[in-house]
């Protein structure tokens, strides 16, 4: 997703907010249901984009999406983003603010790509081998991925392990083309 100037500063402005409020925790699970919605829903997603569509009903529609869900903040600020045309930034900024809010506790996200799914030991012996190198809370998120053969694939921050028997693979096929004995017999 391509992150915006715009929908950088209203998630600041959002996450300033909350800050003053002491809310801090509860915007961010909220943000997070609301982005999960809305990823969840491509019709919400398009219907929010859309430059056809009213803003007094794309308003509308976040009321009744949204209202007892989550925090009356959280939608008067939805209400203020309507009215000013920015609605196509709601999904943005929601995803801006999560991404504020991380580093505002500073939680660092990993990826953990193995082929199989990896048990708890595994985790556990990844974690610490990132808690060596940052003392930020490691928020660890894990794919699987099948064309990896085997090992894993581990990423932080501008960091990366990798293990996979694929990238061997790889770098073998690499060794023998690069290789220039003929046997000559």
């Amino acid at each position: 997703m391509a992150e915006t100037k715009v929908a950088k500063r209203y998630a600041k402005s959002l996450l300033d907010l909350a800050i003053e409020n002491n809310i801090v925790d509860e915007i961010s699970k909220d943000m997070q249901s609301v982005l999960n919605t809305i990823r969840a829903n491509r019709e919400l997603s398009v219907f929010f984009k859309s430059p056809i569509i009213n803003t007094d009903k794309k308003d509308a529609v976040l009321r009744s999406v949204f209202e007892g869900r989550i925090n009356k903040m959280i939608l008067t600020f939805f209400s203020i983003i309507t009215r000013k045309k920015r609605e196509y930034y709601i999904e943005d900024i929601t995803a801006s603010f999560i991404e504020l809010y991380k580093e505002y506790r500073h939680i660092q996200t990993a990826v953990l790509i193995t082929a199989v799914k990896a048990d708890d030991s595994v985790k556990k012996d990844m974690l610490a081998l990132i808690a060596k190198t940052t003392s930020n809370t490691i928020e660890l998120k894990e794919q699987i991925d099948p064309s990896i053969i085997g090992g894993f694939i581990l990423r932080w921050g501008d960091r990366q392990v990798d293990t996979s028997v694929a990238r061997k693979l790889h770098e073998l096929r690499q060794d023998f083309r690069d290789n220039l004995y003929l046997k000559d017999y």
